[in-house]
């Protein structure tokens, strides 16, 4: 018999839809499952059983009444603990935050509720969601599937562990550096990173960010398979006047022509041959399926990702630097002091070039991209790292960074991006990542289709 919580979030709502099985069936087989798998993992750092059984009944009584409880009914999904979420601490990872019990719902849960999803459990993210990699002194370190001794990504490393193990068909993850994307990328699942203004968002509880993370900071979805990422993209981009960046742009956008731009070492840098070979076989796909697929010179990378780690930390020195003392995290701390080597602080005077030049990168690539509606790019420049490799010297930290350009370069142009996981190198996972103009998520989702037609197992 099918284990229900292994199944995909367009198989549940058929299922659901024609009744063959009732939301509180699908519910109870993922909380199972998260009581089996999740000891071993700690993905979900916060549950909810009682809760999520509740919405699914809901889910139920609103069927049996002849009402359509939203295109997401009955469907397990997952929250990292950055977000808002009535009734649960705010944490994101920290410690000085275990008590700050969210007291209204952000825009991406609202949405995602009103869409019937039912949410089983929160996810782990390490301090200040500031790594690739998963660790905290309040939650403890989260496990990668496939081989403990990888890391599972980050920020949304939780995310893309319970996804990847059925513990949950779509996971909500967020990304201002490859956090949705990475966590995909590094767990074997897939990752989309919408457009700036796609998806609102808002914390209540913390109130409103810096121009940093106005600009590049997104949440998306993580799944098994590419249309579960359509469905969940389509519920939480519905509108909330909260976040004054939201744009009420079609999710389907009007014909483009099929030409993939392919760069398998942006700007020269450094990349793992499995990681070349994934994209070479990826091309491959692309063109039988139709799509002209050429080496194409593109807009800078180096730059973006160096202006936008500049934007990033200036955010950060103003908001968080007394938590991180505070916090006294030795990941953060570390990971502090090597970004801050490599960005120094800047003035006002440097913020504002930091901004115009955004303007000049954000126009080249858009205009590149009227001519090359996609790009196909690696994620990482290398198969997912070592897990805390990033702390382990000076000199493994500047290889993690470097390795990260294809995740860093483009939010800084508020580019939507897609992880499709295309294979596996050993234990190890691998894939591709698309980039896409601004609300071009359409572009990305069909290409994906054809990289991964079929929906990936749970592990």
């Amino acid at each position: 018999m099918t284990d229900l919580a292994t199944l995909t979030a367009s198989d549940i709502t058929a299922l659901i839809a024609r009744r063959d099985v009732s939301a509180r069936e699908v519910t109870t087989a993922t909380l199972s499952r998260i009581d089996a798998q999740n000891p071993a993992l700690n993905a979900i750092v916060q549950h909810m059983p009682d809760e999520a059984l509740a919405a699914a009944d809901a889910i139920d009584a609103a069927l049996r009444r002849g009402e359509s409880p939203g295109p997401l009914a009955g469907v397990p999904i997952t929250i990292k603990v950055n977000v808002d979420q009535t009734g649960y601490a705010t944490t994101n990872g920290l410690v000085s935050q275990k008590d700050l019990i969210a007291a209204e719902d952000s825009p991406i849960i609202a949405n995602l509720r009103r869409a019937g999803a039912v949410i089983v459990g929160r996810t782990n993210t390490p301090a200040f969601s500031l790594r690739w990699f998963t660790r905290n002194g309040l939650h403890g370190a989260t496990k990668n599937p496939h081989d403990a001794t990888l890391t599972p990504g980050g920020s949304s490393g939780g995310a893309g562990s319970a996804v990847a193990t059925g513990m949950g068909a779509i996971a909500h993850g967020t990304d201002i550096a490859g956090s949705v994307r990475y966590p995909a990328y590094a767990c074997g699942v897939h990752g989309l990173r919408p457009s700036l203004g796609r998806v609102p968002g808002f914390n209540p509880s913390g109130g409103d960010r810096l121009i940093g993370g106005q600009l590049m900071a997104v949440s998306g979805p993580l799944a098994r398979s590419i249309p579960d990422l359509a469905l969940a993209l389509a519920a939480m981009a519905a509108p909330d006047p909260r976040d004054p960046w939201y744009q009420p742009m079609p999710l389907q956008g009007p014909l483009a022509p099929k030409r993939v731009a392919y760069v398998e070492a942006p700007d020269g840098m450094p990349v793992a041959e499995p990681v070349r070979a994934a994209l070479r076989a990826a091309a491959e796909t692309l063109r039988a399926a139709g799509y002209q697929v050429e080496p194409v010179q593109t807009p800078p990378w180096r730059e973006a990702m160096a202006l936008q780690l500049r934007l990033w930390m200036a955010e950060f020195r103003h908001s968080n630097l007394a938590g991180l003392h505070a916090e006294n995290d030795p990941d953060a701390n570390f990971v502090y002091a090597q970004m801050t080597r490599h960005c120094p602080e800047i003035d006002l005077h440097g913020l504002m070039d930091t901004l115009k030049s955004r303007a000049r990168l954000t126009r080249l690539w858009r205009s590149f991209l009227a001519d090359w509606p996609l790009v196909l790019c690696p994620v990482s420049g290398e198969l997912p790292f070592a897990d805390h490799r990033d702390v382990a010297s000076e000199a493994d930290f500047d290889a993690v960074l470097q390795a990260q350009m294809p995740l860093i370069a483009t939010p800084f142009m508020g580019l939507p991006g897609l992880t499709v996981t295309t294979g596996r190198h050993g234990t190890a996972p691998v894939g591709v990542q698309l980039i896409a103009d601004q609300f071009r998520e359409d572009l990305l989702l069909a290409a994906g289709e054809h990289l991964s037609p079929h929906p990936i197992p749970a592990l």
